[in-house]
């Protein structure tokens, strides 16, 4: 459970905890421990959204959830490193995957935070449109103020010179790579989907991705409004 309280070193001293990114002598501790815990955090939700269509839905998104976000990471963290060099960062590669972790971890304990108000919707409501776009808000949510936190991250560890000369620059790559992990993140969830399930329909493992992330949350909001 140690490592869990890497959560409050987060959240409560940000500063503290970037400067000790900074420093680079711990990073692999710190990146082993917020492996475990967004992975643990994420796992908890997986099982609430999963609910909606019984135990197998739930276990099964208790596994894909944190691939999810694994995945996307190991995905897209190398692309945050090497446009952090051109933009002139000096950041070592284990900066970069801490950073990108924090953001990750940050995002899965708001989502653990939401669990009780998913839980309670998925008790007192049946409809599965409302129910999946309230999902998709909370993780808008969770992800967006995960993002804030990177931000916050690059520009403690980013040398300060340099992030006076290339501070234009540097926002603009942020901003691209930023659109850019989202595109890769809400596609992959798609991959991996069903992660709620529809009640009315047997259960898979899988869905066939005739479409994409977008058109089907779309839908979804349309169905809420038949």
């Amino acid at each position: 459970m140690k490592d869990l309280s890497i959560i409050e070193s987060i959240l409560r001293n940000r500063s503290a905890f970037f400067a000790t990114i900074l420093e680079g002598k711990h990073n692999t501790r710190l990146i082993r421990a917020m492996l475990l815990s967004s992975s643990v955090f994420l796992a908890i939700y997986g099982v609430v959204m999963g609910l909606n269509r019984g135990i197998l839905q739930a276990l099964s998104s208790m596994v894909k959830l944190p691939v999810l976000f694994l995945v996307t990471l190991v995905i897209c963290a190398p692309s945050l490193h090497f446009f952090n060099i051109l933009a002139g960062s000096k950041q070592t590669a284990s900066q970069s995957i801490a950073l990108s972790l924090t953001a990750i971890t940050t995002t899965s304990v708001l989502l653990f935070s939401f669990a009780p108000i998913t839980l309670f919707f998925l008790i007192t409501s049946k409809n599965y449109a409302f129910y999946k776009l309230l999902n998709v808000l909370f993780f808008t949510v969770s992800g967006w103020i995960g993002v804030v936190f990177l931000r916050q991250g690059l520009n403690v560890v980013a040398d300060s010179s340099e992030e006076i000369k290339g501070k234009g620059t540097r926002w603009f790559i942020f901003i691209l790579w930023m659109l850019l992990y989202g595109f890769v993140g809400t596609q992959m969830a798609y991959t991996l989907s069903p992660f709620i399930g529809d009640p009315e329909m047997p259960f898979i493992l899988f869905r066939e991705t005739q479409s994409n992330f977008y058109t089907d949350v779309f839908d979804s909001f349309l169905m809420l409004f038949r």
